[in-house]
């Protein structure tokens, strides 16, 4: 099977990897073991991936006039930025044998999985059909060529947050 073949293809395929990779955590958790490394990594991806949306992705589409659709990704970033926090709280203290962690815990775990899940679902279906299509026209080949790089190799800078991580 080959890779994606386009930076449209490239992201909505990480949405794919994401969405795969929580699922494959709640899994794991429901058979009794915690993936906290896994989960980390996969939610410093998605924060990455949040990351070159808005700092080289949304710009110049926002220029070309796809000002609403735009704000609306933003306001659902600062979201899914708070409900990952919260799931990195609440995973914190959760190591290997899951059997002995208190039921109630694992259980707000799942549940806050269950709802980054859901609002991956409902952030993507929105974003890949209306925004993508834009980053081969709105994106300028020097913006198109650092989007290629964050893809391929890029990570979130020290400290950076998401716009409205704090709303």
């Amino acid at each position: 099977m080959s890779g994606p073949t386009s930076l449209q293809e490239a992201l909505t395929h990480e949405h794919h990897e994401v969405d795969a990779a929580i699922e494959a955590f709640v899994a794991s958790l429901e058979e009794g073991t915690v993936d906290e490394p896994g989960l980390q990594r996969t939610l410093t991806a998605l924060r990455r991936h949040i990351y070159l949306e808005e700092e080289v992705v949304f710009p110049p589409v926002q220029r070309a006039g796809l000002v609403m659709p735009v704000l609306v990704m933003l306001r659902e970033h600062g979201k899914l930025w708070r409900t990952m926090d919260r799931l990195e709280s609440l995973v914190a203290d959760l190591r290997g044998d899951v059997p002995a962690v208190e039921p109630a815990r694992r259980t707000e775990v799942l549940a806050a999985c269950r709802d980054l899940l859901s609002q991956l679902d409902g952030h993507n279906a929105k974003e890949e059909p209306i925004v993508y299509p834009h980053v081969g026209s709105d994106l300028s080949a020097a913006e198109q060529a650092t989007l290629a790089e964050l893809l391929e190799s890029g990570t979130t800078p020290d400290g950076w947050t998401c716009q409205r991580a704090a709303e």
